[in-house]
């Protein structure tokens, strides 16, 4: 079977925004198959470096392709973007000149049925994008209660039917049959789901809550913003790719928050706060690039540059 493929979304528009010095150290925090890394390098000169993270074992084992792992300005790390600032300063870095974040699951992580992230396929229920430690999402709703399992859905879904959703998948557990698959967790969300979307099915904002829960997903993007920031020379870029409302609204007031001079209430005669960041540019796929991968439909790339407050 061919291996599942990866266009990268907004490559063009991401390293143009991110690479701003040729000699630069710069961090691709999420490698996936390396669509963005080769661009990196590509943009960068001989005295340039490239440090890519993933959680990953996939991509990890992705990044040995010889043209990679050939390269002396290259080398990857298997964590979370979460634990960046720990891992480059164990490497002896101390800063970098850019971060780029691609968030969320990948096309290979998709197309491959045995990961559990697709209800297109019956597959175990996996998700967990590192393979090799904790909880896959059938073991999650093999132990959690109906109150906790509709705040997931519902926080990290955005799902209406949350309750009923929740409510159906304990009853099956308590049944003595509880749903281990991802053709049985879709086929149990559709019954619950009394409306959906024209053209999305019902089991979509179950599955993205679970996979963003499992993985904690949104407590990574808030460690990984707040380290590339500490970790960011002046002048250095952020870059960061979401693709649902959840994470774009983190990074929007993340920056934003960084991005104004900010009083001490505890000292109202202090001086107010220097900003850290500066809001450069938003950028959505064009009408070309989602024409030729519709996944590339809800990106959004936000561009902020690092003040000279060092």
């Amino acid at each position: 079977m061919a291996q599942p493929t990866h266009t990268t979304v907004l490559l063009t528009e991401a390293v143009r925004a991110l690479v701003t010095r040729a000699a630069g150290l710069y961090v691709d925090g999420t490698f996936g198959r390396g669509g963005h890394a080769r661009a990196v390098l590509q943009a960068l000169g001989p005295a340039g470096r490239l440090v890519a993270f993933d959680r990953d074992p996939d991509a990890i084992a992705a990044a040995a392709a010889p043209d990679l792992a050939g390269d002396p300005r290259f080398a990857i790390r298997h964590a979370s973007f979460g634990a960046m600032r720990d891992e480059l300063q164990a490497m002896g870095v101390q800063r970098v000149n850019g971060v780029l974040l691609d968030l969320g699951v990948s096309s290979p992580q998709i197309d491959t049925p045995e990961r559990g992230f697709s209800f297109r396929f019956d597959a175990p229920l996996d998700m967990r994008m590192d393979t090799t430690r904790g909880e896959t999402a059938a073991d999650f709703l093999a132990r959690v209660d109906e109150r906790q399992l509709a705040q997931v859905i519902r926080d990290y879904g955005e799902e209406r039917f949350a309750g009923p959703i929740a409510k159906a998948l304990v009853a099956r557990r308590e049944s003595g049959s509880p749903v281990r698959s991802t053709g049985e967790l879709a086929a149990l969300v559709a019954r619950a789901v009394k409306t959906r979307e024209p053209g999305q099915d019902p089991a979509t904002r179950t599955f993205q809550a679970l996979r963003i829960f499992v993985n904690a997903e949104l407590e990574a993007l808030e460690q990984g913003l707040t380290a590339a920031l500490e970790l960011l020379a002046p002048a250095g870029r952020l870059v960061v790719i979401s693709f649902h409302s959840l994470e774009d609204r983190i990074v929007k007031q993340f920056i934003a928050r960084e991005s104004r001079d900010v009083p001490d209430r505890r000292a109202l005669f202090a001086p107010p706060k220097p900003l850290r960041l500066r809001a450069l540019e938003r950028i959505k796929p064009g009408v070309a690039e989602v024409a030729a991968n519709p996944r590339a439909r809800s990106a959004i790339l936000r561009v902020a540059e690092r003040t000279e407050v060092a």
